[in-house]
Formats: C-alpha cells, structure tokens, sequence
C-alpha cells in the first residue's frame, strides 16, 4: 500500500521553492484542505495533500489514518510507516529539501504530524485542533512548531492542545501556541497565524 496524493503548484506559474504538506483529518479525505491554497496565497510553495491509508467506516469517501471507533488505533504503526516512507521520497520527487518543508496536520491529521514529524529534518510543524498519541520518544529534530486550537472546540478539547504545549516545552521544542475563539475549524484569523508562522520561518 502506498499514499495516494494530489498536488498544487504555484499559481502564477513559477517554480517553487518550498513545500506545505497538509495532513486530513479523520473522516475527510485529501480533498478536505485543498480550499485553504487561495486564502493562505504563498506564490513560492507547492501544496501536497496525501490521502490517509484507510477508509472511513462511516462516512462514504472519507478516510482515516487509523481507527477512532476504538481505543486500538488500529492501523497507526501500518499508518506511520506509510507516512514516513513517503514523507522521506518527497525531496527527490518535488526538488524541494526537507528544510524547506513544512508539515501541517488538522485534528488527527495533526495527531500524525506530531506523531512523525519530529522525526525528519521539517523547517517547521503545525498542529490544528490536534493532540498526542504520546509524548515523542527519541526525536531526531526539533523543529519549531505551530500548535493552533480553538477554545471551543467539541470534538477534541482545548485541553490536549495545551498538553502538547506543556510536554513539547519540556522537551525544548520551541513552540508558537494560540488559542482563538472557535470550534473544531479552521477560521480566518487561525490562517493568518499560520501564514505569519510560515513567513518567519525563513
């Protein structure tokens, strides 16, 4: 099994020059995040949207990265490693090194980011509306990180996301956390932080 996926190029034409990888999350497919390419309007980056692995066990068309419906996760190691094989062929397919790569997840596909992101040498991550799987053990890199969440959110509580914060401080990573007055979304404000975070990474 390998991650299907579907890219956008810069609009105006040019070559780029770095790369957004943007993780669904559970339920959606890699159709989900494609909308927000005009809104963030980054003219130098390629945008990626991989498929998750799994289909959903409800909701026609939609797909996981691994099972919710249960407490296993089954399927997040099959999940992982499907991931981080194609996360690892991207430099030589898109000619765009990892340093000039950033990993971006919503809800469990920020769970994934998190999960596997610390793992390559990303210029940066960020998790929307996202949580741990578990504190991450033996990370390789420490990229900075974008940690998003609305203060509402029903789906998964604003808690989790300042459990990431606190544990990811104590591991030295350096994090950006904000908190906006939304549900389980991704509303206007959220985009322009993770516009700003993108922009200062370089």
């Amino acid at each position: 099994m390998s991650l299907e996926s579907q890219s956008i190029l810069p609009r105006n034409g040019q070559k780029p020059n770095r790369l957004l990888v943007m993780l669904h999350g559970w339920g959606a497919n890699f159709n989900d995040l494609t909308g927000l390419v005009d809104l963030l309007d980054l003219p130098d980056y390629q945008f990626l949207f991989p498929n998750a692995p799994f289909p959903h066990f409800q909701i026609p068309g939609g797909r996981a990265w691994y099972a919710l419906e249960t407490e296993e996760r089954e399927g997040l190691t099959e999940s992982r490693q499907l991931l981080l094989e194609w996360l690892r062929s991207l430099p030589e397919e898109t000619g765009i090194p990892f340093d000039r790569t950033v990993l971006f997840g919503f809800s469990q596909g920020g769970a994934m980011t998190l999960d596997i992101g610390f793992e390559l040498p990303f210029a940066g991550l960020s998790s929307f509306s996202g949580y741990l799987h578990a504190p991450p053990q033996g990370k390789k890199t420490s990229p900075p990180t974008l940690i998003v969440h609305g203060d509402r959110d029903p789906v998964v509580p604003v808690q989790a996301a300042r459990e990431v914060k606190e544990i990811l401080n104590k591991q030295g990573v350096t994090i950006e956390y904000c908190e906006f007055a939304m549900a389980h979304e991704i509303d206007y404000p959220a985009l322009v932080t993770l516009k700003k975070f993108l922009k200062n990474l370089y």
